[in-house]
């Protein structure tokens, strides 16, 4: 059942969305000041490539207190448009129940957008 639920996500703009991600990850992983912010698009885009079947736990390592700027820093500079946009998507698919798994997916993104530091995606749960 993930195996289908993560084609079906592809096909409907996932694998775009995932796309998108990965290559915000590369420019900004480009710069070096950027290489940070870097991991977390490219941790979002592995959560948007593979959702159905995927967790995001904490981390177990803990990085002090650089955690707390550094997810104020990213949800003033893009990750409150990551958040809405996915909540919009998610919103819109629970609108029918047919959609509902998908719009669960986007719920589990939106979460990891707001605060990506600090947190971990496991593909295989």
């Amino acid at each position: 059942m993930k195996i289908l639920g993560n084609l079906i996500w592809w096909l409907f703009g996932g694998l775009e969305a995932a796309i998108g991600y990965f290559s915000g990850s590369l420019a900004l992983a480009i710069t070096i000041i950027g290489i940070p912010v870097a991991i977390q698009t490219f941790k979002i885009g592995l959560l948007c490539l593979w959702p159905f079947g995927s967790t995001v736990r904490d981390t177990d390592c803990p990085i002090g207190c650089i955690r707390i700027p550094l997810n104020i820093l990213w949800l003033i500079f893009g990750g409150l448009w990551a958040w809405i946009m996915h909540m919009f998507f998610g919103l819109l698919l629970c609108i029918t129940i047919v959609g509902i798994p998908w719009g669960k997916q986007h719920f589990k993104m939106a979460k990891l957008s707001l605060a990506p530091f600090g947190k971990e995606v496991n593909l295989n749960s």
